[in-house]
């Protein structure tokens, strides 16, 4: 057994003795062994299969993800270059519950309102394939870049990126959304033995003003959800008061929505009516992720359906641009070189930038941006340079020439530390790719590859 951890504080440890009564025994012990570690497959680079085949890790299932798995800590999946690539998301387990509950199907319109760093809107980019509009928001603008960052490297295409606050999104999106996504911003209490951290700022009085955040953010998202849609609730946090007694204030508030029952897994205990107020026996539909239940650390996820209300709105609409000339034949005369299939669609240019943006996009006028869309590169003087999201999101198959590589070959590292590669190939844009997976642009000249690969993300 791990060594026994004493700062869990006094308060948080006696609410949760006096809740779990003769299950709080195997619950402390849990508190006290390694937090587990995990990661899920982006099924928008490849699939499980594939990768157990290539992976060098020691990996098992998580029951209730297809695409979710368990490793072991010396297996440091961080520093390999699949991760570099996009191939997986560091994601822990319990974690992976809310976007699999939430479910969007292909062309929903889905927004993930508190979603840094982007565990979730990754996944839900997943089970999209590409298609319909993901809004993510990050409030934080530090955390909304990290969001960001991630989206790029995860090779999503479909994404508009914000920094608001949730009710500047709720005026300009009102009935707008088929799934929402609410992590919300909890307590953390589930994960005290994961992040010490989280328990230096714990108190009885941050849980209290956690669920009053939480409700504010929950009567904001329930405007910008479609009549028919459905809203995923999440926390990291054991609290009842962020959980079954915050679901139970907002269905008194607002009857309109009605709890979904999670069909999951053994894995999943039913939430506790009688730890609300009210004791709404519907609150067993919710679900909690025990720690000495199954492999991962403490989450609670409610599924709600807005039963009346708005049909979906459609908003006014980005209006396409027309590129100016010189802009179009630069673009036009990199993809001819570069690539076998060229990104098509409604174009945005912000400032020298050239995005993709998702079909039905609505107008960004007014609102903090941080990505509009698919970057594809930067528009310069008589030349346009493809950007990195531009390569991430790309499929080997697209691309006219490639530098493949092995993950094993010296070559994957030297890239990834910005340095200059030995390598034949055709003149102009290349992708380095390590076993089929793009990593980055270079360009060819003189038999060297010069790297492109962004200075901000070069290994040491």
């Amino acid at each position: 057994m791990a060594e026994e951890r004493t700062y869990y504080p006094e308060a948080f440890l006696t609410r949760m003795q006096e809740l779990l009564g003769a299950e709080y025994a195997p619950f402390h012990d849990a508190l006290t062994q390694p937090a587990v570690q995990g990661l899920r497959v982006n099924t928008l680079k490849t699939n499980p299969e594939r990768f157990l085949e290539i992976a060098p890790f020691h990996l098992t299932a998580v029951p209730w993800v297809a695409d979710g798995f368990y490793y072991e800590a010396p297996d440091r999946p961080g520093k390999h270059p699949y991760h570099a690539a996009g191939v997986y998301y560091i994601q822990e387990p319990s974690a992976m519950s809310a976007a699999e509950v939430l479910q969007p199907k292909r062309g929903d319109r889905v927004l993930d309102l508190c979603a840094a760093p982007g565990g979730k809107s990754t996944h839900l980019a997943a089970l999209l394939q590409g298609t319909g509009l993901l809004v993510a928001n990050e409030p934080h603008p530090q955390r909304a870049k990290i969001l960001s960052e991630n989206i790029e490297r995860c090779g999503v295409t479909n994404a508009l990126v914000t920094n608001e606050m949730p009710d500047r999104l709720a005026e300009r999106f009102p009935a707008f959304f088929d799934k929402i996504l609410v992590d919300a911003p909890c307590s953390g209490e589930g994960m005290f033995r994961k992040d010490p951290d989280a328990c230096e700022e714990w108190s009885p009085g941050h849980v209290t003003a956690c669920a009053v955040r939480q409700l504010d953010i929950l009567d904001v998202a329930s405007q910008m959800l479609r009549a028919g849609g459905t809203l995923v609730y999440s926390t990291c946090t054991f609290a009842p008061a962020e959980n079954e007694g915050l679901i139970e204030s907002f269905l008194q508030k607002y009857p309109v929505f009605e709890l979904v029952e999670i069909h999951t897994f053994d894995h999943f205990s039913p939430g506790q009516p009688q730890w609300a107020a009210g004791g709404r026996p519907e609150l067993a539909k919710t679900a909690r992720l025990w720690p000495h239940r199954l492999r991962g650390e403490g989450h609670f996820v409610a599924h709600l359906r807005k039963t009346d209300g708005e049909p979906a709105r459609r908003q006014k609409e980005s209006k396409p641009i027309k590129l100016p000339a010189e802009a179009l034949k630069s673009y036009q005369q990199f993809a001819e070189q570069a690539l076998r299939n060229m990104p098509s669609g409604e174009f945005l240019l912000f400032g020298d930038n050239l995005y993709l943006v998702p079909s039905g996009l609505p107008d960004l006028k007014g609102l903090k941006v941080v990505r509009p869309g698919w970057h594809l590169g930067t528009l310069k003087k008589n030349r346009f340079e493809p950007s990195h999201a531009l390569a991430l999101g790309l499929r080997v198959d697209h691309i006219q020439h490639t530098v493949p590589l092995t993950a094993a070959h010296p070559d994957v590292v030297h890239y990834l530390r910005g340095e200059t590669l030995n390598a034949e190939s055709a003149k102009g844009w290349v992708v380095v790719t390590v076993d089929g997976f793009p990593l980055g642009w270079g360009k060819q000249a003189s038999g060297m590859i010069k790297n492109h690969y962004p200075k901000g993300l070069r290994w040491p």
